[in-house]
């Protein structure tokens, strides 16, 4: 699995991004030039700059030895590195579709495992290799896989352009983010159809998730392709069963779920990543085009951002659960509620789980690196509206689904917990 050379896959990333950045400007009247810069050239410098990612920080401790894991097996390297990391072994999602750089290892008799945080994603396949996307504030996405080391044999950490082939093409806006594909998986192999593609969060329908995934605790989800495989008949798709733990078996992994509240919140996660990250790009580019000083065509485009991740943290879009709510495996719910901040009993991870994810509907993502990297200017633009929207006394119409306790609840919140707000919010 060695990765494509650099410069091939950079030219490929480059070019891309040169086609679609010429189709948007034919497409859009209005477009005055490339909406961001090319990935690898100024102000981003994406391959040039050292990442300040959680994972880039330890890879050197990793690679010297420094850094031990235990090396028992696989599953005790995954799980000594998980708690490196800080990530709970409770988040495991299963998915079996072929939608990974190492495809050719994975099938419903192996599935890939995914486990995450807020920062921080890390991919397992028996028999395969480790993969890891790491957050950095400043440039998103920082792809990385290696092999699972045997023995005495050193760790050597390869930075994956390979992965970019994805990861910053039509399903993340052409940053380097997040992907979640959503697909109906063939039983011999590929996909027959596939859906929300290039789309991403809570405001997804979920009769459009969880294709060619396994999802646990799904009871009340009806009409969706969690753990079905698909075979074409006259042209039709006939579903075909595929319970967890099946056709494999789950002493493989680390946990026995692949549970559906780990889902939702990992597509909430997924979808705020990919618009602050865009945000981020976005921002950066018209600064830097705009020598330091914003024309009032990008100080517009960049409002409209600003509202868009506004509506996005404030759940504006977000899908009502299935009738009777979601409960969520015990082990994940008390492993997501343990770095809970609380500001008098309330946290923004407060979970609700009858008609939506949570009680107090601002998300917790404002505390992740992809939002502590919006530059300067998109922060403030984002707090003005998280102001505007939260507002008691003139509430804005669009916001008029928080009612004016949880508004009065999320801005104590906020205030308590954000050290960069504005002296007057």
């Amino acid at each position: 699995m060695t990765p494509a050379p650099r410069s091939r896959s950079r030219s490929r990333i480059s070019a891309t991004l040169t086609l679609v950045a010429g189709l948007l400007l034919a497409a859009t009247a209005d477009a005055a030039e490339v909406t961001f810069s090319d990935l690898e050239l100024p102000p981003h410098d994406y391959f040039n700059r050292r990442p300040q990612d959680r994972f880039t920080r330890l890879k050197a401790a990793l690679e010297s030895g420094e850094l031990q894991l235990d090396r028992t097996g696989e599953k005790e390297y995954l799980r000594s590195l998980l708690e490196r990391l800080e990530i709970p072994v409770s988040s495991q999602l299963l998915v079996f579709s072929t939608t990974s750089l190492q495809l050719r290892f994975i099938t419903p008799e192996n599935p890939r495992a995914l486990y995450f945080n807020e920062d921080t994603y890390v991919g397992y396949i028996p028999g395969g290799r480790l993969e890891i996307v790491s957050l950095d504030p400043d440039l998103g996405g920082i792809f990385y896989i290696f092999d699972l080391p045997k023995g005495a044999a050193p760790v050597r950490v390869e930075r994956s352009d390979r992965c970019m082939n994805c990861h910053a093409r039509e399903d993340t806006g052409f940053i380097p983010g997040l992907v979640v594909k959503s697909v109906a998986p063939a039983t011999t192999g590929g996909s027959l159809d596939s859906f929300r593609r290039g789309i991403t969060g809570h405001g997804v329908p979920l009769t459009d998730r969880f294709g060619g995934w396994h999802v646990t605790g799904l009871d009340g989800f009806t009409n969706h392709w969690g753990n079905l495989l698909g075979e074409l008949r006259d042209r039709q798709i006939r579903r075909v069963p595929n319970p967890p733990g099946s056709r494999f078996r789950f002493d493989r992994y680390l946990a026995s779920t692949s549970d559906v509240l780990a889902h939702l919140l990992h597509e909430h996660q997924a979808g705020f990543v990919n618009r602050a990250i865009e945000a981020t790009y976005r921002t950066r580019t018209h600064l830097h085009n705009d020598g330091g000083k914003l024309t009032a065509a990008h100080e517009a485009e960049l409002d409209d951002q600003a509202r868009l991740l506004t509506r996005y943290l404030l759940f504006a879009d977000e899908v009502p659960l299935p009738a009777g709510g979601v409960n969520g495996d015990d082990a994940f719910r008390a492993d997501f509620l343990r770095n809970r901040r609380t500001v008098n009993g309330e946290s923004l991870k407060d979970l609700e789980l009858r008609t939506r994810l949570f009680r107090n509907r601002c998300s917790y993502m404002i505390y992740s690196a992809a939002f502590a990297g919006l530059p300067a200017v998109m922060k403030s633009k984002v707090f003005a509206g998280l102001k505007r929207a939260l507002d008691e006394s003139s509430p804005a119409p669009e916001f008029t689904y928080l009612p004016p306790a949880e508004k009065r609840t999320i801005r104590g919140i906020l205030k308590s917990s954000l050290t960069e707000l504005p002296a007057v919010w």
